[in-house]
């Protein structure tokens, strides 16, 4: 038996003309998405071209069409936030609205809050600040507490009502961590979510329930640290 690849190039003349490309155009094209030149068959015809259309604007597809992702943020390296700012402008690209609201953080001049401003985009921060720190010296945090829980109930009324495309929960692992938010309300409410809703969780030791609610987790590692490895402290642009 001859085998396929050794049968003779002249083998499929029979079934269908061979095509014989023009010179030129072996010449690579300046315009990728510009139609082939014509190509002619063994016979002379023009073979016919199929027509080429640019692409046009891609868009989100409505709610009832998308797959709402709870998307965790956790771990003790750098990056949490950043990446989940980063889905916000990637979403407010696509003419998605979008919010952040942030449960440890205190309102400042930091450059999310103020590139929201511009936007246009709600981003409130709900914290006091440094709870962390004010934890370890057994500082009255009951305003804290406060704050979180009723920044919870304005960010599940959000879920709830299907305010936003995407929401971003800055730091919500946190106030579940120190038993500030009834974790089982809170997950609950993140999977009853509307149809085509993207929520955003971050921030540090997500319990494993958050994490197996979620669609995707990602667990930043720390490797090198400027302030840990250099004493380098928080840099405009980059960390605040």
């Amino acid at each position: 038996m001859t085998h396929p690849d050794l049968l003779p190039d002249d083998f499929e003349d029979d079934l269908e003309p061979r095509v014989e490309l023009l010179d030129d155009e072996l010449e690579p094209r300046v315009d990728p998405l510009a139609a082939p030149k014509t190509a002619v068959a063994a016979n002379g015809r023009k073979v016919p071209t199929p027509k080429q259309k640019r692409p046009g604007a891609y868009r989100v597809p409505p709610r009832k069409d998308r797959h709402g992702l709870l998307i965790v943020n956790t771990g003790h390296g750098k990056g949490k936030t950043t990446a989940a700012l980063g889905v916000m402008l990637r979403a407010y690209g696509r003419d998605m609205s979008t919010a952040m609201y942030q449960f440890v953080k205190r309102l400042g001049n930091t450059g999310e809050h103020r590139t929201a401003r511009v936007l246009g985009i709600e981003a409130m921060a709900l914290g006091g600040g440094c709870t962390g720190k004010r934890r370890k010296e057994d500082r009255d945090l009951t305003e804290d507490k406060n704050r979180a829980i009723a920044g919870w109930e304005l960010c599940a009324r959000h879920i709830t009502e299907g305010t936003y495309d995407v929401l971003v929960l800055d730091e919500l692992t946190l106030p579940l961590k120190w038993g500030w938010l009834d974790e089982t309300e809170v997950i609950r409410t993140l999977q009853e979510r509307p149809q085509g809703t993207h929520v955003v969780v971050t921030g540090r030791d997500a319990s494993q329930a958050m994490i197996d609610a979620a669609d995707l987790v990602t667990d930043m590692r720390v490797i090198k640290h400027p302030l840990r490895d250099q004493g380098i402290k928080a840099q405009g642009g980059i960390d605040v």
